[in-house]
C-alpha cells in the first residue's frame, strides 16, 4: 500500500500503541492504564496478554498499511521478559519506542538498544524522592535515576522525561526544566493532566499558564504540526547548543490536538481502539488471524473521529458535550 489508511476526516494513521501488559510495579496517582481505567490486577503474567507471536503478527500486518512507528508501552512494559524479543522481531521499517517508569532499564537498556529500540520515556514526575514517592507510591526513586542514566549511556537518547502536571506536581515543573537544561541526553516532556480518564477534576490547573511561563524562559519556541504541540528551548547559548527542550502535550479540549491526531492504540488483551479516551470504540481483533488484524484495523481507522470538536462539541455555554450523531455508537461488547 503507497499510502496510510485515512479516517474520513483525512487524517492517516501512521503509528500504533501497544500495550504489553496492564501490569505495573508502581500506582501513580494519576494512572488511567491507556485510557481503560485502573485494571491492573495481580503483577503475575496473564493468558488475557497478547502473545509475542501475536503482537509481531500485527505488526506486520498494519506495516502493509503504511504504519512506521510503534510505541509499547503498559502498564509498565519491562515486566515482559520477552520484551527484547518483540523489539528484535518488529518490523525494520519501524521506528520503535517505549514509554516506562525506567526501575527495570538498568541491566537492560543496552540489550534494548542492541534489540532495536530507538527511543525511550521515563515517567519522572518529581526530583526529591519524597514527592516522587508520593505521586508514584513507589519508593524505587534511586532505580530510576540509574533508569535514565543506563539508557542515556546505551544512546537511547534524547530520554524523555514524562511529567504529568497537575495540582500535586505544578509546583515542581521549574526544577525539572532545569535539570533537562542542566543534562545532555535529556528532554522533557510536559503531559497535561486529563480529569476525564482519572476522575479527579479537581486536581486539573491550567495548562495555559505553563505555557506562558515557559514562553517567557525559552530561548527559542518551534512548533511541531503532530498535535499541534510547541517545544521550548532553555539555556541554550548564542549557537542554539547546549540547554534542553520541553515540549508540552496538552490535549484536554483541545480541537487541533484531535485534528493532528495519526495513531492507533491497541490494548494488551488484543483490542484496537482510535482514540485514547473512548472505550465504546473497542474491536477485538479475535483469534488474531492475519484476515482479522487487518478487517479490524480497517475498520477502526474508518470509524475513528477527533474526540473534541466532533465526538464532544461545545454547547451554546461552551461546554463540551457528546454529540448526538454518536449516541449507540456500538461497543465491544455488542
Amino acid at each position: 500500500m503507497d499510502r496510510p489508511l485515512a479516517d474520513d476526516f483525512g487524517r492517516e494513521v501512521t503509528g500504533v500503541r501497544i500495550s504489553l501488559t496492564d501490569r505495573c510495579n508502581f500506582d501513580c496517582v494519576y494512572c488511567h492504564n491507556e485510557g481503560l481505567g485502573d485494571t491492573r490486577g495481580p503483577m503475575e503474567p496473564s493468558e488475557s496478554e497478547m502473545s509475542a507471536d501475536e503482537v509481531v503478527r500485527f505488526l506486520e500486518v498494519v506495516e502493509e498499511y503504511g504504519v512506521d512507528s510503534v510505541k509499547f508501552t503498559g502498564g509498565e512494559p519491562m515486566l515482559r521478559q520477552d520484551l527484547e524479543e518483540i523489539i528484535e522481531r518488529t518490523p525494520d521499517s519501524m521506528e520503535v519506542s517505549m514509554t516506562t517508569n525506567g526501575t527495570f532499564l538498568p541491566g537492560r537498556a543496552a540489550d534494548l538498544k542492541a534489540a532495536g529500540l530507538d527511543r525511550v520515556n521515563v515517567s519522572q514526575d518529581a526530583l526529591d524522592p519524597d514527592d516522587f514517592a508520593e505521586v508514584t507510591k513507589s519508593g524505587a526513586y534511586e532505580q530510576v535515576l540509574e533508569g535514565v542514566e543506563a539508557a542515556v549511556d546505551a544512546g537511547l537518547d534524547p530520554v524523555k522525561l514524562n511529567m504529568v502536571v497537575f495540582e500535586h506536581t505544578a509546583g515542581y515543573v521549574e526544577e525539572m526544566v532545569e535539570h533537562v537544561a542542566d543534562n545532555e541526553g535529556l528532554q522533557l516532556q510536559l503531559i497535561e493532566y486529563m480529569p476525564e480518564l482519572t476522575g479527579k477534576p479537581e486536581w486539573n490547573i491550567d495548562i495555559g499558564r505553563v505555557h506562558d511561563w515557559l514562553a517567557e524562559k525559552a530561548d527559542r519556541i518551534e512548533h511541531r504540526e503532530m498535535h499541534d504541540r510547541k517545544r521550548y528551548f532553555v539555556g541554550e547559548d548564542a549557537s542554539n547548543e547546549g540547554g534542553g527542550m520541553i515540549e508540552i502535550v496538552d490535549p484536554v479540549e483541545n480541537e487541533e490536538f484531535c485534528a493532528n491526531c495519526g495513531r492507533v492504540r491497541v490494548t494488551h488483551e488484543g483490542y484496537l481502539k482510535g482514540c485514547l479516551n473512548r472505550n465504546d470504540d473497542l474491536r477485538s481483533m479475535g483469534e488474531m488471524t492475519r484476515a482479522e488484524i487487518a478487517e479490524t484495523f480497517e475498520a477502526v481507522v474508518a470509524n475513528r473521529v477527533p474526540y473534541y470538536g466532533e465526538y464532544l462539541i461545545e454547547n451554546d455555554d461552551g461546554e463540551y458535550e457528546l454529540n448526538e450523531k454518536y449516541l449507540g455508537t456500538p461497543s465491544a461488547a455488542d
